[in-house]
């Protein structure tokens, strides 16, 4: 990955880090540093975020319980 001059070739525009702003580091990216990268990961070990979903109504579950209707009305 360089050209003929023996200089790197930068494979990826500076992004500002997504906590602090600042302009992120290689060694860290996305981030700028050690610490910032570490903020990221315990938010997302708190739960602080979420991907959002909607789960479907599990067949199994909706089985027993007719199972259970029936049972208790005696069919």
């Amino acid at each position: 990955m360089t050209d003929e001059g023996g200089n790197v070739v930068k494979l990826r525009a500076p992004r500002p880090c997504p906590i602090c702003g600042t302009r992120s580091a290689s060694k860290f990216h996305p981030f700028c540093s050690k610490h910032c990268a570490d903020v990221d990961l315990n938010r997302w070990l708190k739960g602080a975020y979420a991907i959002p979903a909607v789960e479907p109504p599990d067949e199994w579950d909706e089985a027993s319980q007719t199972r259970t209707d029936d049972e208790e009305s005696g069919r």
